[in-house]
């Protein structure tokens, strides 16, 4: 009898093993009750839900091609603020030898008419191509008929020929949607073994790693299901917060084809390669190039960084920057020579060889752009990196240029170039570097104004900015010229005039304007109510946080803000009172804030300033932060009365 109460023990026990035992690759069918929810359980306020998410990186063992496959299902609550899941992107990368392709797309989007689904087929009419770059087309599909409370799914496969040579590519786990379920999936050959870099806070509620046969072969396989992750909340003066995101990528390790090839095993191994590949180290052996386009006058200067300088400043005059990143060249330092025009390696790479022809110790250092993450230091792999730097070693310590952007100079490189970590790839070894902006970048805000006779305000206005806060801007006007300067009224409600923006000779960036406005004033009885700061007041705190915070604050450079205002009382009128003046600083003068207002003969000048002495901080500094532009805010929203003489 006791046997037989044991057996049906442990039968029970292996049936609820059994029930509990997670099924990945596995959607479930679609269900007509999707379509009648009207909000998201994990945020109720979400425009749209990921019901269903899988991505599945699978390595054929046969050919080592890596085919990614992708379900998604999602629900739109919002359709006008949803904007991003009413296309679908595909990018495919392409090269004169091999390229991806896009295989078994199907959408349908789901709608509930007359209590029925009904679904209707996205045609290939609606796809469209367009060229990002020189090696990716994007094709992009466009759901028809979504309306508020449509369900939209799509799958497609790509296939990237030869994967080991390949990174994975990322999987953003924690996005800005909610989603009731998504899993990764990585089915890699036993031959072929890749770290996988799993981060942020969000831990998978199911988890498989281990080997198993898997397509007649054996096969190590990486799975992860996660389930009801709310959308990720952004936070402000964070320059990358993708660093901050739950996502899992797999790196290339090492591959076993009758002998073991390293591949992510140190920085080291990887300068070794770098130098060996043709459009890398094969490039900065060509000396000749460098003897043949040396700048002249170099003979004439006496210190290593004079002549350090004049290099940088003949490749950053002559040479066009395309906007291609990445490590390796793509024409040539030959065709950049001819064409004067060629992507981040070939400009960089050539200064250092011609800083290394003028016998000056020089070496590249590559990076990750702001944009593209940080670099994992722990699985060093040249993947994580896109985009070269020039690096020289004087008696005065190291030295950093990068000669894509027309207004850096010595170790003042555009802001995406800081992103904490760097490379040096030495001919002796291979050095990590902790890399900091210790250059401030600084803005200078002048308004020279006077009151009218009709009410009216008008006056000149220059917005000036410096360092590489100059280079950023240079960079957004040159995107677009007509928005950039659109800005203007946008942002502060004011009729500008004869918006000039230009480079100054010192590598500044400024625009200056004309501006009249009638809106400025009030008129109560004999007096005139106006805010000396015109439309330069800081109007709302931009460390409005309530939560805590949870991420460092990361400005990318020191700096400091000056707004000065300059207002010609009307003739007649004196100032009843004037405003009052405040300084505000943190212990540790991390932080300052100055209002200053001074009546000199007829004109009121004001000056407001802000000083931010360090490019981030910790958290920790959020409070501070807070206090400082409350008190900023209060300040420069205080009002004058001008009153009438009698």
């Amino acid at each position: 009898m006791r046997k037989i109460v044991l057996l049906l023990v442990c039968s029970a026990n292996l049936i609820f093993i059994k029930a509990q035992k997670h099924e990945f690759l596995n959607p479930p069918k679609f269900s007509d009750a999707d379509l009648s929810k009207a909000k998201s359980l994990l945020d109720e306020n979400a425009p749209a839900e990921i019901l269903y998410k899988s991505v599945h990186y699978r390595i054929d063992v046969a050919t080592g091609d890596l085919h990614r496959e992708y379900f998604y299902r999602v629900k739109i609550y919002n359709k006008d603020k949803a904007e991003d899941w009413l296309n679908v992107e595909v990018p495919i990368y392409q090269n004169s030898n091999s390229g991806e392709t896009l295989n078994k797309f199907k959408a349908f989007t789901y709608n509930l008419e007359n209590g029925k689904a009904i679904s209707v087929k996205v045609e290939k009419s609606s796809k469209y191509k367009s060229k990002e770059s020189k090696n990716t087309t994007v094709n992009k599909f466009a759901f028809p008929n979504v309306k508020d409370g449509s369900v939209l799914e799509y799958q497609y496969e790509v296939l990237t020929p030869f994967a080991f040579l390949y990174s994975i590519p990322e999987v953003l786990v924690e996005s800005d949607t909610p989603s009731l379920y998504t899993e990764y999936i990585l089915d890699s050959p036993v031959n072929i073994s890749y770290n996988i870099n799993y981060t942020g806070s969000l831990a998978p509620k199911y988890r498989e790693v281990a080997e198993k046969t898997l397509y007649g072969s054996q096969y190590k396989t990486y799975r992860f299901g996660f389930e009801n992750i709310k959308g990720f909340k952004a936070e402000k003066f964070v320059r990358n917060d993708r660093n901050y995101r739950t996502k899992i990528g797999a790196e290339l390790h090492s591959t076993n084809f009758r002998e073991v090839r390293l591949y992510s095993s140190s920085w080291e191994q990887i300068k070794k390669r770098l130098y060996e590949h043709e459009d890398f180290g094969g490039e900065l052996n060509k000396t000749k190039l460098a003897k043949d386009n040396m700048p002249a006058n170099l003979a004439e200067m006496k210190s290593d960084l004079d002549k350090a300088n004049a290099i940088f400043k003949y490749v950053q005059q002559t040479f066009t920057w395309n906007k291609d990143r990445g490590i390796y060249t793509e024409n040539g330092i030959k065709k950049l020579i001819e064409t004067k025009t060629g992507n981040a390696a070939e400009i960089n790479l050539f200064l250092v060889m011609l800083l290394r022809e003028a016998n000056i110790k020089a070496d590249p250092i590559i990076i990750s752009t702001v944009d593209n993450g940080l670099i994992n230091i722990v699985s060093p792999n040249v993947i994580n990196t896109n985009f070269v730097l020039a690096a020289i070693e004087t008696k005065d310590g190291m030295h950093i240029y990068d000669a894509t952007s027309k207004q850096s100079s010595m170790d003042e490189l555009p802001l995406r170039d800081w992103n904490k970590y760097g490379i040096l790839l030495s001919k002796e070894k291979a050095l990590q570097l902790e890399m900091t902006n210790t250059k401030p970048g600084n803005t200078f805000l002048t308004l020279d104004a006077k009151i009218n006779e009709d009410g009216s305000v008008s006056g000149t206005y220059s917005d000036k900015d410096t360092g590489t806060f100059a280079m950023y801007v240079k960079e957004s006007y040159d995107e677009n010229p007509d928005k950039y300067k659109k800005q203007y009224k946008e942002n502060f409600s004011v009729d500008f005039t004869e918006i000039d923006s230009k480079v100054l000779e010192s590598g500044e960036f400024e625009s200056t304007m004309k501006f009249t406005s009638t809106d400025m004033i009030d008129k109560v009885g004999k007096k005139l109510i106006i805010n000396p700061m015109l439309f330069l007041n800081k109007n709302s705190n931009e460390f409005d946080q309530t939560e805590a915070r949870k991420y460092p604050i990361d400005f990318g450079a020191a700096s400091t803000k000056v707004k000065k205002v300059i207002l010609e009382i009307p003739e007649g009128y004196v100032i009843e009172e004037m405003p009052k003046s405040k300084k505000i600083v943190t212990e540790d003068k991390e932080i300052q804030y100055s209002y200053v207002a001074e009546q000199k003969g007829n004109k009121l000048e004001v000056v407001a300033t802000t000083k931010i002495s360090n490019p981030d901080y910790p958290k920790e500094y959020y409070p501070a932060f807070k206090q400082i532009w409350e008190v900023a805010s209060k300040q420069e929203n205080q009002v004058i009365s001008l009153i009438k003489k009698s």
